[in-house]
């Protein structure tokens, strides 16, 4: 989040010219040093990760017929959502509870959760001319789910950093929601805990952890595992369910004894950083076209919902094309173009008041240079 350094210089009325370059300078010298504060790696990595969010969601249509859609389906569904987590706790390492950083969580994550959750119901209600259908702030609808946990991982944060073992005793909790079908389904809690391992284990990681993955050695030996994994769910495509991978509740939802979850749920776990890591070793390290586009991957997770969820009120899938090669990989590319422009920055400016408010207004004044420290905590 850039701001404009110029607007805020104030002209002298006795200065000469001269001095103003060095002001100028400096502004752009800032914005330079800003800027430089991004790693165009993980700018690299969370848009990527965005894109296979919205890929996941066209394609799960042409799943109903198709073995080879339902391979990429449930390969992508094994580790996208568990890498966005690790990436979200890796930039969550900072989070102390300090004002300023409280202020940015309320802002970047709770306002826009009920800004969007009144858009999702109010959009349901006129699509499925439904007027009477509920809005609960307790109850997230599609992908809102991603901001309750997100507030809950992020308020949690210093208790993991004073754990010993934070990424263990996280994956217990992922295994007690997995074997407990009563727990309940207020504030995705199942969905909270499911994925909590990762955000964890994000928080212990540093940047010599991601160097360690982009070598050309760990990128060779990704390949033969990421076609592996390509096949597994090309064989297993007609019998299991990609419920296993969205953590809705417990294992019970899959047809299996509770206990099941003791096992299935580590070893789910293991999976998705095996592929996790696969992924990230391939993550270009050096500036890109796309790589602007990685600040932004926070407006195309909250808005590609209403055109995908459009899809499914609309019936666009209804075209029997779109269920042939050709088409899916049509769908394809019209998922990567969405998100693609959803995270662009004309887009970016016109939802940055509801997706990142300022709201200055609210605040105390004593709390704004905490809040610009705070700026490097991105999601």
């Amino acid at each position: 989040m850039s701001h404009d350094l110029s607007a805020s210089a104030t002209a002298a009325p006795a200065a000469p010219a001269a001095p103003a370059a060095p002001r100028d300078g400096l502004a752009k010298t800032s914005a330079k040093s800003a800027s430089a504060r991004r790693d165009p790696y993980f700018d690299n990595a969370k848009y990527l990760t965005i894109v296979l969010v919205a890929c996941g969601h066209a394609w799960e249509p042409l799943t109903h017929g198709s073995r080879a859609a339902t391979a990429a389906y449930l390969t992508v569904y094994a580790f996208h959502m568990p890498a966005f987590a690790l990436i979200s706790g890796y930039f969550s390492r900072s989070f102390d509870m300090a004002p300023g950083r409280v202020r940015r969580l309320l802002t970047s994550v709770v306002v826009p959760y009920l800004v969007f959750e009144t858009a999702y119901t109010l959009f349901y209600r006129w699509a499925q001319d439904d007027p009477g259908y509920p809005l609960s702030l307790l109850d997230p609808w599609y992908v809102m789910w991603f901001l309750v946990a997100l507030f809950v991982w992020r308020l949690t944060t210093p208790i993991w950093l004073t754990l010993r073992h934070p990424v263990p005793v996280a994956l217990g909790f992922a295994v007690l929601a997995a074997v407990s079908p009563d727990l309940g389904g207020d504030i995705s809690i199942q969905r909270v805990l499911g994925f909590l391992p990762f955000f964890v284990l994000g928080l212990t990681l540093r940047a010599e952890h991601f160097e360690r993955l982009r070598t050309w050695r760990v990128r060779l030996l990704a390949l033969p595992v990421i076609a592996a994994a390509l096949v597994t769910a090309y064989g297993v495509a007609p019998w299991f369910g990609a419920g296993w991978f969205y953590h809705r509740g417990s294992v019970t939802g899959q047809g299996v004894p509770n206990w099941v979850g003791l096992f299935t749920t580590p070893a789910l776990f293991a999976l998705a950083l095996v592929l996790t890591a696969c992924f990230l070793s391939w993550i270009p390290g050096r500036q890109l076209w796309c790589t602007a586009l990685g600040a932004g991957t926070m407006y195309g997770y909250l808005l590609h919902g209403f055109v995908i969820k459009s899809s499914r009120f609309w019936d666009w899938y209804d075209h029997p094309w779109l269920h042939t090669p050709l088409g899916e990989l049509a769908v394809t590319a019209a998922a990567v173009a969405l998100i693609t422009v959803l995270c662009s920055g004309p887009v970016r400016a016109v939802f940055r008041f509801v997706v990142e408010p300022r709201m200055e207004w609210l605040f105390s004044r004593r709390d704004e240079t905490a809040t610009a420290a705070a700026r490097p905590d991105r999601t």
